[in-house]
């Protein structure tokens, strides 16, 4: 994807960095939209727009650290570069174990800022690519007849077709048609490939 595809949101509560950041990153050919409070922005959200999220981190009626968990808690995808004139280590560290890409300092360099924004564009692309492959996976999954999904349990916990047979209450033979359709179907050309894509579904652990 190119950077037109994606869209920066801003978050600040100080107009005079809002307006700056804005004309900064839209002179670099970024979309962007601009937010003075985080109710604007989780009012307005879509959580299907690619991109990422600036975020201040002291603002009055609501903080950056609760937007993080409203999307977090939302399930939200969407990477957070923290900026902040009044941040310590603590908040930093426990922003970037809640999955912010960075936390800045301002006033923030053009460079360190540039670089923190490609970071969080390749997150969201990977995470957007990885929810890609679990949605065509789940799908494969829900073709399987309820005697198929059965046998996939069985296959993945490595038990043998003459077990799974027994297991059942019916012969080797028909779990032998069963299993070729459950390959066939989740499209696994090798056992090793079949259980990594049960693990993605949480058909095994």
């Amino acid at each position: 994807m190119t950077i037109r595809e994606f869209t920066i949101c801003l978050i600040d509560d100080d107009p005079s960095v809002l307006k700056a950041l804005d004309r900064l990153l839209r002179s670099a050919g970024y979309r962007v939209e601009a937010f003075a409070c985080p109710v604007a922005f989780l009012n307005g959200y879509d959580p299907k727009q690619a991109g990422c999220l600036l975020l201040d981190l002291t603002m009055p009626g609501m903080s950056g650290m609760e937007v993080q968990q409203r999307l977090n808690e939302a399930g939200a995808h969407l990477p957070i570069v923290f900026l902040t004139g009044k941040g310590d280590i603590p908040t930093a560290v426990r922003a970037l174990k809640d999955g912010a890409v960075d936390f800045l300092t301002k006033p923030v360099s053009d460079e360190a800022l540039f670089a923190a924004i490609r970071e969080a564009f390749a997150k969201n692309a990977a995470n957007r690519l990885s929810r890609a492959e679990l949605t065509l996976i789940q799908r494969r999954l829900a073709s399987l007849t309820p005697r198929e999904l059965e046998v996939l349990k069985h296959v993945v916990a490595g038990r043998l077709n003459k077990q799974i047979a027994g297991d059942l209450g019916t012969v080797e033979k028909t779990i032998k048609v069963h299993r070729a359709r459950v390959m066939q179907k989740m499209q696994a050309k090798s056992l090793v490939e079949l259980v990594r894509l049960a693990e993605r579904v949480g058909v095994v652990s």
